[in-house]
């Protein structure tokens, strides 16, 4: 792509903050609350005044550690410019070693689900869910920023605020469409005065303004209010409408009917009057309300990505849904019916809600848009953070977005997606460390020397472990669970993985790892790929889930694949080619910045031989804004 004249000359013009690391900074204290805060919290009551209250004391509590922290960085010169005037806020030195420095994120405060991705007039537009207020949620706008490449950002105004009586509780989640004049129009959920949830549209202001700087709500809002049957709290984020074969505009709506998550089906003529038809593109039992749908086709072949929904033997349609029961994003691959207008599973045993998951840690309200610059499908995931509210509020941020994906059909398993990051986070890579062949012997750690610091792009790759009698290893655990033991648990073929984020005495450390076992009941060997935080951070009052899930490894395939990316406080695993990701969020407290190192190791019985690992040092993404 060429360089853009206007593009550059925001960056060079626009003000700017460091985001380099301290390296001398603590990560900041922890709390004595736990719990992550849920997207859809009513707005703030007495009671959650009373919890701040609770809070403020338990920040006296921790008086003299953070007097510490702050003394730590008394001479620092870092601030924010705030987006509402010109005063300036210094954060205190505790979150600057858990910050990330290429993930987006705003400069400061709330940020959840990621809304209407689109490519325009030379710029990527990404808007999001954002508390311009604080760091928890509430009081919810379209938070707006552009970009060439989906790495270097400027942060724009603030597109949408909650205005009107329909939305006056929030803008929230939802999408756009580059409708047939090349116009991009936003659909989004609006909460009312009564917390009815109504679905809304936004135009820009001028749309030869190539950075869509300002929206205009349309005077018939709301143009979709629910329909009978649904509760009025469990109607929302539209999708982006498609043009089907008949010519009509198709949208859908995530709903629930008492315990059955809905995908309702609306049809228009001009992206603006809606008819909700007779049918729903597909429904799932027991699986409760569905948000942030998303529906799009991919091709059996290659890796581009497709912005048609016409059905055709070369194309398989992914449907997928954010489940408000236990906030996970679930996806199943099927066929779409463009004459009734329906969604059909391959696999009814993996259907949308109770099978495959594009993430198997903290990722949620996903959107994927198609890239036409690039032809590829891309896809945003929101990562919420594992610590307190309290502590969120303390350091003044909350949430990153995970690094955008290019998605596409596995062709060698024909049963999954592939998730990679985006070919351009490898312009942030710098010093390289290399290392070949290299033995693992039972019980190794193994330091990649060199790999230092709180930034590193990881790629690895294991030779498969050799097994020769199947019947020998019968006594294996059949099905491993991560959580038994995690990376401390001592088989015959695992675990063996990194440890990444650790510090030279291994207080802190989390693993990513795979264990080989062989099932008796599949009669074959199957491999667990897992990351464990149970050792991430000093702090007692963060979330240390072990994460987990199966891994598909073909015959044909002799080895086993990772790629870790990690940044401060979010590390997001790739396992053989992108058929499995995890992704964690870890607050080390002693294992940051330069103090955080790269390890191999092998807790399984058996030795493993690593064939090649090679570790980048990532450069940071200055933060911008307008």
């Amino acid at each position: 792509m060429s360089p853009n004249p206007l593009f550059e000359s925001l960056f060079s013009n626009s003000s700017s903050t460091d985001s380099q690391r301290n390296a001398e900074s603590p990560a900041s204290p922890g709390s004595l609350v736990s719990g992550a805060a849920d997207k859809r919290w009513p707005r703030f009551t007495s009671v959650f005044w009373r919890a701040c209250c609770v809070g403020c004391f338990v920040a006296l509590l921790l008086y003299p550690t953070v007097m510490f922290l702050s003394e730590v960085n008394s001479n620092s010169d870092i601030g924010f410019r705030g987006e509402f005037g010109n005063e300036t806020s210094i954060i205190d030195a505790a979150s600057w070693s858990l910050r990330t420095s290429y993930h987006f994120r705003p400069e400061k405060n709330w940020m959840n689900d990621p809304n209407g991705p689109v490519f325009y007039k030379g710029f990527y537009h990404f808007f999001y869910q954002y508390n311009p207020y604080g760091a928890a949620w509430g009081d919810i706008v379209w938070g707006h920023a552009v970009s060439r490449d989906m790495i270097q950002w400027v942060h724009l105004d603030i597109a949408l605020v909650p205005d009107k009586w329909y939305d006056v509780q929030g803008v929230w989640s939802g999408s756009i469409t580059v409708g047939d004049d090349g116009i991009p129009i936003i659909l989004y959920t609006g909460s009312s005065y009564s917390a009815e949830q109504t679905q809304n549209i936004a135009y820009p202001e001028d749309p030869s303004d190539p950075l869509l700087r300002k929206w205009v709500k349309d005077h018939e809002n709301p143009v979709l209010r629910h329909p009978r049957g649904i509760d009025f709290k469990d109607f929302r984020d539209p999708t982006t409408a498609w043009k089907d074969a008949d010519g009509y505009w198709l949208m859908t709506v995530g709903a629930k009917m008492e315990k059955t998550g809905l995908a309702l089906l609306y049809k228009s003529v001009d992206l603006k009057h809606w008819e909700l038809q007779n049918n729903v593109l597909h429904a799932v039992l027991g699986t409760g309300m569905w948000e942030c749908v998303d529906f799009y086709p991919v091709p059996v072949q290659g890796h581009h990505g497709l912005d048609t929904y016409i059905a055709a033997p070369t194309m398989k349609y992914v449907l997928k849904a954010s489940l408000d029961d236990d906030k996970h994003d679930y996806y199943a691959l099927g066929s779409y019916d463009t004459v009734k207008k329906t969604f059909h599973p391959d696999d009814t045993a993996r259907d949308t809600g109770i099978g495959l998951r594009y993430d198997y840690g903290k990722f949620y309200a996903s959107k994927s848009f198609f890239d036409p610059e690039k032809q590829r499908r891309i896809l945003w995931g929101w990562v919420n953070e594992s610590d307190s509210l309290v502590a969120d509020i303390a350091k003044g941020w909350a949430s990153v977005q995970a690094i955008p994906r290019s998605v596409w059909f596995d062709s060698k398993t024909m049963s999954n997606l592939i998730q990679e990051p985006i070919e351009e986070v490898k312009t942030l890579r710098g010093t390289r460390v290399t290392q070949r062949d290299v033995k693992l012997a039972p019980g190794d750690v193994v330091e990649v020397t060199g790999a230092v610091g709180g930034q590193l792009d990881i790629e690895l790759v294991f030779d498969y472990p050799y097994m020769t009698n199947p019947a020998q290893y019968a006594q294996n655990r059949d099905h491993y669970d991560c959580n038994q033991g995690g990376a401390a648990y001592r088989g015959v073929f695992g675990p063996f993985g990194l440890l990444v984020l650790a510090d030279e005495y291994l207080q802190e450390q989390t693993a990513v790892f795979f264990y080989v076992s062989y099932s008796r009941y599949h009669n074959k060997w199957t491999t667990k790929f897992c990351s464990d935080q149970t050792r991430s951070s000093l702090w007692p009052d963060v979330d240390t889930t072990v994460y987990g899930s199966f891994v598909e490894v073909l015959p044909s395939e002799d080895f086993l694949s990772l790629r870790v990316l990690v940044d401060g406080s979010i590390v997001e695993s790739f396992a053989q080619g992108g058929r499995v990701v995890i992704t964690s969020r870890v607050y080390p407290t002693i294992a940051a910045d330069q103090n955080a190192r790269l390890y191999l190791f092998n807790n399984a019985t058996t030795a493993i031989n690593v064939r090649n690992i090679d570790a980048w040092q990532m450069s940071s993404v200055p933060l911008r804004t307008i």
